[in-house]
């Protein structure tokens, strides 16, 4: 049994069972993956994924078995070249997140700005996608951190640190009606259409909710991902927007935006982490700068907390900024 064939079948796995796109990847072979999973199902004695004549169809019982212990064996070979790493030059290496549009266009420029000029040689690596998509990649390794507000929580092998609570507010022309109201109702905000965020971004639950508890039934007319795209749909009067606070900027002058976190319940965004990775002295750096909160010696203590129970004992205390 080879590293490089564990890679092989790890890799085939995350390209949707196509080796061709695989060997692309890894820059090698088709025939060459291809023989080598084959010497391996050979040694091992089963089969780790099923065929249809030259083509993977699906990842067999016992692949699924043998693929999940191939994920600690690769994330502990990545961790032991971090180490390495750390000793030789613990100022230059590789960071990866994965976060939403809202957090990369309104939250994340600054702190990202002051991490590069205090680590010019680290490259980041920025992975934008839903909340569950995000929460996968930290989870299977692909990134370092996750930073999100919804769906991280559903994974147990992620660390997960609060990083500070935001509200929403209500986007609308200058010349809507609602536009003069001083202290928005939720029976305001129902009577309109509403454009907002696609469910399970930005904690868009929690805006149900709170419609649903009143027995209201809000008019979703359309929804995305982006909040720059709300606001476009907003100025052409398709409906008016419920968007994080924080998307507000100087650039939206054509816009009113009405407070509305007497209305919704405040969320809390969260960086998150896969247990028992390596964290170099500039992964710690970034979230601190990210959260000023966190500094390293209560993120090494989050990292070793047995349970989700002990993470969240450790930050009772700790008074969340609001964005």
């Amino acid at each position: 049994m080879k590293l490089q064939q564990l890679r092989y079948i790890w890799e085939v796995a995350h390209h949707d069972l196509n080796v061709s796109a695989t060997a692309q990847s890894l820059f090698t072979s088709q025939p060459g993956i291809s023989k080598q999973i084959r010497m391996l199902e050979d040694e091992l004695g089963v089969e780790i994924f099923s065929r249809s004549g030259k083509h993977l169809t699906r990842i067999t019982p016992a692949g699924e078995a043998i693929l999940l212990e191939v994920g600690e064996i690769l994330s502990g070979t990545q961790r032991i070249k971090q180490l390495a790493e750390e000793f030789s030059d613990d100022r230059k290496g590789v960071l990866s997140i994965a976060t939403t549009h809202t957090q990369a266009r309104y939250a994340l420029p600054g702190p990202i700005r002051a991490f590069i000029n205090r680590y010019p040689n680290v490259t980041l690596n920025m992975n934008q996608g839903t909340p569950m998509q995000i929460s996968e990649m930290a989870a299977n390794g692909t990134v370092d951190f996750a930073i999100a507000t919804e769906a991280i929580a559903l994974f147990n092998d992620l660390v997960m640190m609060p990083c500070y609570r935001w509200n929403r507010c209500v986007l609308v022309p200058k010349d809507h009606p609602l536009a003069k109201v001083k202290r928005l109702t939720l029976e305001d905000v129902a009577a309109s259409p509403i454009v907002t965020y696609v469910f399970g971004f930005t904690d868009r639950s929690k805006l149900d909710r709170a419609f649903k508890e009143r027995g209201l039934d809000p008019k979703v007319v359309f929804t995305a991902a982006d909040s720059d795209v709300i606001k476009t749909y907003v100025r052409l009067g398709l409906g008016i927007g419920i968007i994080a606070e924080m998307a507000v900027d100087e650039q939206d002058t054509d816009l009113v935006a009405l407070d509305a976190s007497h209305l919704f319940e405040s969320s809390t965004t969260k960086i998150g982490f896969r247990r028992g990775i390596f964290l170099r002295k500039y992964m710690l750096e970034f979230i601190r700068e990210f959260a000023p909160h966190l500094k390293p010696d209560l993120v090494m203590a989050a990292s070793k907390a047995k349970s989700t129970a002990e993470i969240d004992d450790l930050f009772k205390d700790v008074r969340l900024p609001v964005f």
